[in-house]
């Protein structure tokens, strides 16, 4: 049983004692100076007005009921009442210390558990489109889904993620219009990979230019998006295979980079005759209806606006080949606990129309389905758009802190293939943090120099933290100073737990309540504040000191700092370098 299981069963059996009677959950919280305890409870308020007395004399009666189920070997110290009706919990310095040591001791499992590892998740995320430029909105979605995915894993649940590119449509059309244009601009199969993208994303910008502009060559491109769901031309089926290959092998040298593996592939040419098939079928159902040649369903019933499924056409739509996708999800992974769908904010009322169509074609899976929205990434200049070529692509945002890393670090001794590598971690991993340190659905200005700086809230101060504790564990193993733990050996503790060791062992909640909360912002506040304290330990405490007792437990205290700091980032998708 964890500490917080524990006071709650204390509190409960007090109460049971007092012959009061309590079924609601037991809410703890942490107070905000140590000084007045590790864990609080308002109980005494939840229930004084019922028994008609005073929440401070009520606490008084709970807490003496508490103490005399209390032994010498209790991992909780003291117990008091605060302020107008609060209980304070105080937890044992010996059982903060014999704490510290069990991480050390349990290296990988740390912040992980399996209160769901019967459950099964599927989280989609990322989701770019084939002949555009994979931009800084795909890179946010990726961040928070990759961390979203990783959470849910730390819960014990089994994770499936999946990518759901876009190969079809009008924005195609208008890309490969462009391109058969300046057919003789196209590239060879000998340039880089980036070279031929970079050729798609101008083709695109160029397309949809025209496409706003000029009537002949809307109609030309209307035409042309219809031959490419037919197939029905051999040459522009070449020009689309060979353009989509393209972009899908850009895409996985991104993901690479990223640290992001999917599982799935779902690709939107794949629904589009799965969606328009079940439309059909819930036609009949009433669920849509004919309205001007169209297919559509109309969510005004529902306090929601109307969206078309099939055009007058006869073409899928978006939201068709979507309800093809969810459909495809629950059939393709049986038993699915939960799908949970990951794209810009923008698109959150056009999901609260299409998770209405999932309930209503079935109910049961349509209760499974989750739509997180997250924020907009803004520079300076503004929104960014691929619509006018006004856009950010992650590579260009990655390749420039890239830069300012590699400047920061010139004057340090290392080699070329060593300072590549730390320019890449720490890129990505600053620009990750940047991401995820708001709440998913805030809006986040990009600031470069911050973002890079390795102090206070950003990704490189946490990485080198990490790394810092990583130098001080070194240096121990050369002078023998172990940082394993031994249960069978004789140890000294220090007298009094400090506020790192705190820290540390909050750990597991957080992750947990990140988790529920679907945050990763909490893991990121939680780790800036962590590695406050262990560098606050660092500035006032001598680690390293063979004539000291204590020397052995500090160094696994650094060690126990580097393993909370290593989870917790691997939790963001951050990686950390070897040395900075």
């Amino acid at each position: 049983m964890n500490i917080i299981e524990e006071i709650k069963v204390l509190i409960i059996d007090a109460l049971k004692a007092l012959g009061i009677d309590y079924s609601k959950e037991i809410v703890l919280e942490h107070p905000d100076e140590l000084g007045h305890g590790d864990y609080s409870s308002n109980i005494a308020f939840m229930i004084s007005k019922e028994l008609k007395k005073k929440p401070v004399e009520l606490a008084g009666d709970i807490v003496e009921a508490i103490k005399t189920k209390l032994s010498a070997e209790s991992r909780i110290s003291k117990i008091e009442v605060a302020g107008p009706g609060f209980i304070n919990f105080f937890l044992a310095d010996r059982f903060v210390a014999e704490k510290i040591c069990s991480v050390v001791n349990d290296e990988q499992n740390f912040g992980h558990s399996s209160v769901e590892a019967n459950k099964k998740v599927i989280v989609e995320y990322t989701d770019p489109n084939t002949f555009k430029v994979f931009h800084i909105g795909h890179l946010m979605a990726n961040a928070i889904g990759e961390s979203i995915a990783r959470l849910i894993e730390s819960s014990g649940a089994k994770v499936f993620r999946v990518c759901y590119p876009s190969d079809i449509g009008l924005h195609i059309a208008k890309a490969i219009w462009a391109i058969e244009k300046n057919i003789s601009n196209m590239p060879d199969e000998t340039v880089s990979i980036q070279e031929k993208t970079d050729f798609l994303g101008k083709m695109y910008v160029l397309g949809t230019k025209t496409y706003d502009e000029d009537l002949i060559a809307k109609k030309e491109i209307d035409e042309l998006n219809k031959k490419i769901y037919e197939k029905s031309d051999t040459k522009i089926n070449d020009i689309y295979e060979k353009g989509r290959k393209w972009s899908l092998d850009h895409f996985e040298l991104i993901y690479k980079l990223l640290g992001t593996k999917f599982d799935k592939y779902i690709y939107e040419s794949e629904m589009a005759e799965i969606g328009k098939d079940i439309v059909r079928q819930n036609l009949i159902r009433g669920i849509f209806e004919i309205s001007e040649g169209a297919t559509v369903f109309k969510g005004e019933k529902y306090s929601l606006h109307t969206r078309v499924f099939i055009n007058s056409q006869g073409l899928p739509t978006y939201e068709a080949k979507d309800l093809g996708l969810n459909v495809t999800k629950f059939k393709d992974y049986p038993d699915l606990d939960e799908s949970i769908i990951i794209t810009a904010n923008e698109q959150n009322d056009y999901f609260k129309v299409l998770k209405q169509v999932f309930l209503l074609i079935d109910e049961k899976n349509g209760s499974k389905t989750r739509h997180i929205g997250h924020g907009m990434m803004r520079f300076l200049s503004g929104k960014m758009s691929s619509r006018t070529g006004n856009v950010v692509t992650a590579e260009a945002l990655i390749s420039d802190i890239k830069d300012l890393v590699k400047e920061k670090i010139q004057d340090r001794k290392f080699n070329v293939e060593e300072i590549e590598e730390i320019a890449n971690v720490v890129a990505v991993g600053a620009i990750k943090y940047t991401i995820l340190r708001s709440s998913v659905g805030s809006n986040i200005i990009f600031d470069s120099a911050s973002s890079i700086s390795f102090e206070g809230d950003s990704g490189p101060y946490l990485q080198y933290s990490a790394v810092r504790a990583q130098s001080i564990l070194d240096k121990a193993k050369e002078v023998n100073i172990s940082s394993e733990f031994n249960y069978n050996k004789k140890m000294d503790f220090p007298e009094k737990a400090n506020s790192l060791e705190k820290k540390i062992i909050k750990f597991e909640e957080v992750v947990a309540r990140a988790r529920r909360e679907y945050a990763p912002q909490t893991i990121a506040t939680y780790l800036v504040d962590l590695a406050g304290e262990f560098n606050s330990f660092y500035a006032s405490q001598v680690i390293i000191d063979n004539k000291n007792p204590l020397s052995h437990y500090f160094v696994i205290l650094t060690k126990a700092f580097l393993i909370t700091m290593t989870n917790g980032l691997d939790l963001l998708g951050i990686k950390v370098p070897r040395k900075m």
